[in-house]
């Protein structure tokens, strides 16, 4: 016995390889270009709803307070695994250090599960908005939704920092191969040649709190919003209600579904690959579709991007006219 931890004490593994998509290597440089504009136009997206947030008053509410919270969570989650995944795509396999990977998983699961917890405050704010009106303002303010973003950020931290911390302690003497594009703690975990029961515990533990209670609250909020538009007297009153919500529900399910896809489906002899490949259209398509979503379905956020615009041709109006001016006045 002895013999043997020494053993594995020598051959501790200090790196792992992301094996990436090896059935497409060929394909490498399509998929970067590919990869590398969703990438640009998803960051581009979401900065976009940032910035328009913070520079309209009109739209420093609750609302958009959180929604710009999302927002800058989901531009550090794809900027975790999508910056590896292109070099992958270029180079094919990819090796990382044993502390980049670990740091790599915790910045992916601390940002996830932001998102998470705040699609919940967001359902949230939505139901508070439609079913409780007149309680509203005195309950959702921006204090409140500074509070709440910041307590969703504090929970992610805690939570993810110690599971980190336990993998952490894992030991790792066999394959070093992740069959991923990015370090998944999942894979991770089964290649570790420790006893991994308490860390499998934890990690089911947080996904039940971080995706089912979130999602449970969520239809929550959603069903009793649902009855309120169902019981409204007016159509015209029924479709202003739903459209406030509405691009929040295509987020959800885009979200959610992606999540079943992975972690609710029978065992398969190809689950490893069906996995990585839910996992690209999570952390590709749905932060690419999300800025769309919400500015496409959105008159208030139409009409900010207007006036922005609307004040960025004054100004370079405004601009060439003085260049004019002072240019006749230097030619005389």
């Amino acid at each position: 016995m002895e013999i043997n931890m020494e053993v594995r004490n020598e051959t501790t593994i200090q790196e792992f390889i992301l094996e990436g998509f090896p059935a497409i290597q060929y394909l490498g440089n399509i998929f970067f270009l590919m990869h590398l504009l969703a990438y640009l136009a998803s960051i581009t997206g979401n900065m976009v709803i940032i910035i328009i947030t913070w520079a309209d008053h009109r739209l420093q509410t609750p609302m958009y307070i959180l929604l710009s919270t999302f927002s800058f969570s989901e531009c550090c989650f794809i900027t975790t695994v999508i910056p590896k995944l292109l070099s992958i795509f270029l180079s094919g396999r990819q090796t990382i250090s044993f502390t980049s990977c670990l740091t790599q998983a915790f910045s992916f699961l601390f940002f996830g599960s932001i998102i998470f917890f705040l699609m919940a405050v967001m359902s949230l704010d939505r139901y508070l908005a439609i079913c409780k009106p007149l309680h509203y303002p005195a309950v959702m303010n921006l204090r409140v939704s500074f509070l709440l973003a910041f307590f969703c950020n504090a929970l992610s931290f805690i939570l993810i920092t110690g599971l980190v911390l336990k993998v952490s302690q894992l030991s790792f003497c066999g394959p070093n191969v992740i069959s991923h594009f990015f370090c998944d703690l999942g894979f991770l975990i089964h290649l570790s040649c420790s006893d991994t029961g308490s860390v499998e515990i934890y990690v089911l533990f947080l996904a039940l709190l971080v995706i089912l209670i979130s999602l449970i609250l969520t239809i929550i909020a959603y069903s009793n919003i649902v009855v309120t538009i169902v019981r409204l007297p007016s159509a015209k009153e029924r479709q202003k209600a739903f459209s406030t919500c509405s691009s929040h529900l295509i987020v959800l399910s885009l979200m959610y579904g992606s999540c079943v896809f992975i972690y609710v489906k029978p065992k398969q002899t190809n689950r490893l690959d069906s996995n990585r490949e839910a996992a690209l259209v999570n952390t590709v398509v749905t932060p690419l579709l999300n800025p769309v979503i919400y500015t496409l379905r959105n008159k208030q956020v139409h009409q900010a991007l207007r006036d922005a615009l609307s004040r960025v041709r004054l100004q370079k109006q405004s601009f060439g006219g003085k260049y004019k001016f002072v240019f006749q006045e230097d030619y005389q």
